[in-house]
């Protein structure tokens, strides 16, 4: 029998089952990334009744795919294991599979990764954008790679996920730019030792302010130790980074009154690699940044762009104005509909 025309048939016998897949599958999904989980956290992200979740959860856990404990809900290692063998059959029930490949033509990119929900809405979301970008590194990664990481919250999200498997042990990770801000555990040098010590392998820092004078940003960069980081940006294989809004970026890097009046009057919506970026993808203001540039990162083979939250829909489609074809997007549903829909 034609497989196409048994999937029809039972759903005709069961139009329900589509819809209850999806619910069962967000549920543990929901648990194993933000394990030991509450019901009512899960009833407030999925919009779904108490009874729901209960009822719902009840039966994973007689399935044997989740456990309760005095914290909370735990997926178990058979959970894990369901959420990948059924991972392709919920991204083309839920309609992402056919999202992935219409964001990835309109943005003019190799590849596109969506996971469901909104971060916008739901934190937890970005644990999910973490794990997809890990498994697209550890499916991409060659032996002895240098793989240049940006700073930030979306960045930061792979450390849960990653492990000191063979083809992550023996990367290089690079620092790809200098400190910004005051916040210490989002910094690019803070994530490439973190990054390395998970994965077992090494790491380059770069430890000088991100955004310099003129005059100090010539004299800095003939220094040996810096032009060695420099001249390594020249041949990066992998470039993982985040891609932050026009207003959010400007905060972080403590701007000047002068300069958040410009990005305001220019209409900027989205910085990445310290470029800022109008609606059009046209380029508005660089700062004088000690890191990658966005013609270096044009040069590596493979990019990973991890960034969610329908907030952050106008940065993504102004970046991509200017980014390299060979690039993957992480993002979440929100950001997609944001775009395919805007």
């Amino acid at each position: 029998m034609d497989k196409n025309f048994a999937s029809d048939s039972v759903q005709q016998l069961v139009p329900e089952l589509p819809t209850l897949f999806q619910l069962r599958y967000r549920i543990l999904q929901m648990i194993s990334v933000s394990g030991p989980a509450g019901r009512r956290a899960i009833q407030d992200t999925l919009k779904i009744t108490e009874r729901t979740v209960r009822n719902e959860t009840t039966l994973l856990k007689n399935q044997k795919l989740i456990k309760i404990t005095t914290k909370g809900m735990e997926c178990t290692a058979n959970g894990f294991a369901i959420l990948e063998q059924l991972k392709s059959t919920f991204q083309e029930l839920s309609g992402l599979a056919q999202k992935e490949k219409a964001l990835a033509n309109l943005l003019e990119i190799e590849k596109v990764v969506i996971v469901p929900g909104n971060m916008e809405e739901d934190e937890g979301i970005k644990q999910l954008l973490g794990k997809e970008a890990v498994a697209h590194l550890t499916n991409i990664a060659k032996k002895d790679n240098t793989v240049a990481i940006t700073g930030g919250s979306s960045v930061a999200s792979l450390s849960n996920f990653l492990t000191p498997n063979k083809s992550l042990n023996t990367l290089s990770f690079v620092a790809a730019r200098g400190s910004i801000g005051d916040e210490m555990k989002y910094q690019a040098n803070t994530l490439v030792a973190e990054f390395a010590s998970k994965c077992q392998a090494t790491f380059r820092t770069l430890y000088l302010p991100e955004n310099l004078s003129k005059n100090a940003y010539e004299a800095i960069i003939q220094e040996p130790v810096i032009k060695e980081i420099l001249d390594l940006y020249e041949k990066i294989d992998i470039v993982i980074h985040g891609i932050g809004t026009a207003k959010e970026m400007a905060v972080r890097r403590n701007a000047t009154s002068e300069l958040v009046q410009l990005l305001e009057q220019k209409h900027a919506v989205g910085e990445a690699f310290g470029y800022y970026f109008d609606e059009l993808g046209q380029i508005i203001y660089r700062i004088n940044t000690i890191g990658i540039q966005l013609n270096q990162v044009k040069k590596s083979p493979k990019i990973i762009a991890v960034a969610g939250g329908a907030f952050k829909a106008k940065a993504i489609q102004a970046y991509f104005k200017n980014a390299a074809s060979q690039t993957t997007l992480i993002t979440d549903e929100g950001a997609a509909n944001a775009i395919l829909n805007g």
